[in-house]
């Protein structure tokens, strides 16, 4: 469980080496293994754009998306619909095709989306199928869920062998990142001042750390047991920390969670969505400025290291949000709001 380590890993040149070689099966599969972490870390917008592109792959191959990092990201996002038609799509070919992996990543996808939604019954049993197989590497994903869950539902047994679980690699393995997970399923299982110092502890490790995610998770669940303790004005600042980092984030479900928390505090919290229906990713920025620039799809592509296939269905994507037709409207309808930060607005021409 070493966060910094597995983020150095995914940002190889695995995909721009299967870019160049043609290979874009393997540059499916590839897309995806490295979208997982930006996922697990909260960083749902460059998993975003990794999930796009494996689309745009298929759609010029013929071949189908490879599909299981999109269903965790409508997991991670609350979307309880699409997730759940997608999750057991999923199991259902996983398991007609003796696909164990993809069944373990299912139900990983099943815990997430409903914990988010507050239904920890449900993510207690999907997090323990996964768990109790043990596959090789999906301990760390399916723990929080469980340590969660269990905790949340009453089942003490559970909650205390997930923690025993984190235990023995703390002692082996005491990076920040499991530390930080122990911390805070010790804190679940805690009363009184143990279980404030395991949240805190939790959070600060955490916050040393790329897992922005699981440090809103640790917000939410100590602004949760402080709410609980009859501490109204300690547990608003937890909870409108984990509710300004979900919404930020994207995951929906989780921050209409701590919204409710907040509102049970007596705080008003407004309901915040991550609108993506106008608002330009990073990377569709970058080709409409390279493009209001004047340069060519194929121009574009090598300097962001795209196909001009890729470019061009980003083009469109930016075409429709923005409502125009064509390159030329760019200069007249692209806001800077719409740039990345540092994006210069002015260039030559």
């Amino acid at each position: 469980m070493d966060a910094e380590s597995w983020f150095s890993l995914a940002a190889g040149p695995a995909a721009q080496v299967a870019r160049d070689a043609g290979a874009l099966v393997q540059l499916q599969f590839t897309l995806n293994f490295l979208a997982v972490p930006h996922l697990v870390a909260g960083e749902l917008s460059a998993a975003a754009q990794l999930i796009d592109e494996d689309r745009v792959v298929a759609d010029a191959t013929g071949n189908p998306a490879v599909g299981y990092a999109g269903m965790l990201l409508a997991a991670w996002r609350g979307q309880e619909a699409q997730a759940t038609e997608v999750i057991e799509a999923m199991r259902r070919e996983a398991t007609v095709h003796g696909q164990g992996t993809l069944v373990d990543l299912a139900d990983y996808a099943s815990a997430v989306l409903f914990n988010g939604l507050g239904r920890h019954d449900a993510a207690r049993d999907a997090a323990w199928q996964g768990f109790q197989r043990d596959g090789l590497g999906y301990g760390p994903f399916f723990v929080p869920e469980l340590a969660e869950a269990a905790a949340r539902t009453g089942d003490r047994p559970l909650a205390t062998a997930v923690r025993e679980w984190l235990s023995e690699r703390t002692r082996t393995a005491p990076t920040e990142w499991v530390l930080g997970m122990e911390g805070l399923a010790r804190a679940l299982l805690s009363d009184g001042q143990d279980a404030e110092d395991g949240y805190r502890e939790s959070i600060a490790r955490l916050g040393r750390t790329r897992m922005r995610a699981q440090r809103a998770r640790a917000h939410l669940l100590y602004g949760e047991w402080l709410r609980r303790e009859h501490r109204r004005a300690d547990a608003r600042a937890q909870l409108r920390t984990a509710h300004e980092m979900f919404a930020s984030m994207g995951t929906e479900a989780f921050a209409d969670r701590a919204r409710r928390e907040l509102l049970a505090t007596g705080e008003t919290a407004r309901k915040r969505t991550v609108d993506t229906s106008t608002k330009l990713t990073d990377q569709e920025a970058q080709v409409a400025r390279l493009a209001r620039h004047d340069l060519s799809n194929p121009e574009i592509a090598t300097q962001l290291f795209l196909s001009p296939r890729t470019v061009q269905y980003h083009l469109s994507k930016v075409f429709a949000k923005l409502g125009i037709s064509s390159r030329a409207q760019l200069e007249y309808v692209l806001p800077d709001s719409a740039l990345p930060s540092g994006t210069a607005t002015t260039g030559p021409r």
